[in-house]
């Protein structure tokens, strides 16, 4: 409603911007609206005004039928329709954004992708991206082809926290939000289901490790970054708003961004478990350097997450320490792998990072971390409201720090495969073996190179 002497031009132009303005707003965030009743009592209200609205500004007839083909609504109204003396009061009550248009998220539960973690021994693990309606079978295959064991001499135990055990028949459901906060997944050799005891950090595993030495730097570097793409390029802008705002955990509305922050989590434990695995000093050697150009390769095709992975990986304390492994490597690797951490120095706000990135051009993936640090600074370090008054400052400087995923995501990767064909190289970049406890990586380490 309005009061004055507006002319009804300038009224009916300014509700063609509020309703442009409302449906940019629900296509963008129409798969969180569903959560909040009072944003779905919104909508109604808006929609409501809106066909009280368009008989007497026909104009605004344009700017319906778009808020209507966001909402998924298939009626076709009319300006006739909707006069004065033909309102159906009934039809406002029938009206529900839910039924209409809004699919309730938890129907798409089974194909939510998440990792699953399938422990080899206590403290080391093969992840694995998968459906939650991804079977036991499935997931025992993945592994099997990891650790490179016979399929039907293995079998998949969960391990509750309590010492409870079961095993998984072939068909059930491996996966499950229950499942995952209360038991572990083991793999076990089906010989020795009576006695549970799982596989141990032998000879064989560790030979296993040094598989990376006949593959080809940038083709590794490729995998990594296509993977990593698909990973980025899922997360919605507003998962990085649920992230920093919703201390009491959203897991649910930041699916997408926590896959690539537990990704970048598990590729630096990769590159550790990857080189304290190796026993012998000339292969470790030959890792070290692998790993430094893998993560030079990284670099060059943009993808700042796994590369950050990489370096954090190589400077980790149980890796810096290999003193005659790290004597042994070659002046220019050296010299390359200082450059190469240099980009990670966070002095001056991690200045030498954002000055490299700001020149890459798009497509592009981002070190995830940082972004976030970005966004909780701006949070937590401005008021959201001063006298009372929302403090749009602060929110126009979260929306620059947010908008700037679309710049990363302007262009596609062109989806560039391997130069050679490697039959093991995709399975071994999705389905990293890691250790995932400190203790564990700094016996290993003490163990290859013993304190002098």
């Amino acid at each position: 409603n309005h009061q004055g002497k507006e002319d009804d031009s300038d009224v009916s132009c300014r509700k063609r911007k509020v309703l442009h303005l409302v449906s940019q707003w629900t296509s963008l965030y129409k798969d969180w609206l569903h959560e909040d009743e009072h944003l779905k009592q919104f909508l109604k209200t808006i929609y409501r005004n809106v066909l009280d609205d368009v008989y007497e500004y026909p104009i605004l007839e344009k700017e319906l039928k778009e808020f209507q083909k966001i909402l998924g609504m298939h009626r076709r109204h009319t300006v006739d329709e909707y006069s004065p003396h033909r309102k159906n009061k009934t039809f406002f009550h029938q009206f529900s954004l839910k039924e209409n248009w809004l699919q309730h998220r938890g129907t798409m539960n089974e194909t939510e992708e998440i990792f699953c973690r399938v422990y080899i021994t206590e403290h080391s693990y093969v992840s694995v991206k998968a459906q939650v309606s991804t079977s036991a079978q499935e997931i025992l295959k993945i592994v099997a082809e990891k650790i490179q064991y016979p399929e039907e001499e293995l079998a998949l135990v969960t391990v509750t926290f309590s010492g409870e055990k079961h095993e998984l028949q072939p068909h059930d459901l491996a996966i499950s939000k229950s499942f995952e906060s209360s038991s572990r997944m083991f793999v076990y050799r089906k010989d020795l289901t009576d006695s549970l005891n799982p596989f141990t950090e032998n000879e064989e595993l560790q030979q296993r490790s040094v598989r990376i030495l006949g593959i080809n730097t940038w083709d590794l570097a490729l995998e990594l970054t296509n993977f990593d793409w698909s990973l980025f390029n899922a997360i919605h802008e507003q998962e990085l708003i649920y992230f920093t705002f919703s201390r009491q955990g959203s897991a649910e509305n930041t699916e997408n961004l926590s896959l690539l922050l537990q990704r970048c989590n598990e590729v630096q434990l990769w590159v550790a478990t990857e080189i304290l695995l190796c026993s012998q000093l000339c292969k470790r050697v030959q890792l070290v350097k692998k790993f430094i150009k893998i993560a030079a390769h990284c670099k060059a095709q943009r993808n700042l997450n796994s590369f950050f992975a990489i370096v954090m990986g190589l400077n980790t304390a149980s890796v810096s320490r290999l003193s005659q492994t790290w004597e042994k490597i070659p002046g220019k690797f050296k010299k390359l792998f200082t450059e190469l951490e240099s980009l990670t120095d966070p002095s001056l706000n991690h200045k030498a990072y954002r000055d490299a990135f700001k020149k890459m051009k798009s497509p592009k993936i981002p070190f995830m971390p940082l972004l976030l640090k970005d966004v909780t600074f701006i949070h937590e370090g401005n008021k959201t409201f001063l006298d009372n008054l929302v403090n749009f400052e602060k929110l126009h400087m979260i929306a620059d720090t947010v908008r700037s995923l679309r710049h990363c995501r302007n262009n596609q990767f062109g989806n560039e495969v391997p130069s050679k064909e490697h039959h093991e190289l995709k399975p071994y970049v999705h389905h990293l073996h890691v250790i995932d406890n400190q203790q564990a990586l700094f016996e290993l380490s003490h163990r290859i190179e013993p304190r002098v």
